[in-house]
């Protein structure tokens, strides 16, 4: 048996504690389809029995879908180690936007086809997105250093100016 301990810097007990969060997190993402596909099929026959010719199951499908697909973003997240907030805090946005943007078309399409509403959130949250994308470049992308810690802009910035009023203060 190796020791991570050496190599990684985590204990036994640590990965052990992660590996046991990682699988939770993981069996609550099945879970929760588990629940959504059996939630879904029973509406769906409901829907038939009672009301065939209008298909009301859609907007509860599609609005629970975007629940799960958000789980399931937070799993893999949370599973491939993106642990920097305003990272996920981009790729949330990211996924609720093309969610949230597909169930308002299907409404807009469905219920008014000759207005098409769906622009004005679909431009305005756009241009949102595309401020959180350059927020996000500009001031909290980070680099990681030799030391595996994640160094921001402004970190970074602050480090260079120290170096160089080190140099004058040797001159």
């Amino acid at each position: 048996m190796i020791n991570m301990s050496i190599d990684s810097g985590f204990s036994e007990e640590s990965l052990r504690e992660i590996a046991r969060a990682k699988v939770n997190f993981r069996f609550s993402v099945k879970i929760h389809v588990g629940a959504f596909i059996v939630v879904s099929m029973i509406l769906l026959v409901v829907n038939l029995i009672l009301s065939p010719k209008i298909l009301w199951i859609i907007y509860p499908f599609f609005g629970w879908l975007i629940g799960v697909l958000i789980h399931s973003v937070a799993y893999i997240v949370y599973a491939r180690g993106i642990f920097p907030i305003a990272k996920r805090g981009v790729i949330f946005h990211i996924v609720a936007y093309i969610s949230v943007i597909f169930l308002l078309f299907l409404i807009n399409f469905l219920t008014m086809p000759i207005y098409p509403w769906i622009l004005y959130p679909t431009t305005f949250w756009g241009l949102a997105l595309i401020i959180h994308f350059i927020l996000y470049f500009v001031f909290y992308r980070g680099k990681i250093d030799e030391k595996c810690k994640i160094k921001l802009r402004k970190e970074r910035a602050i480090e260079k100016e120290m170096e160089k009023m080190r140099k004058k203060m040797k001159l």
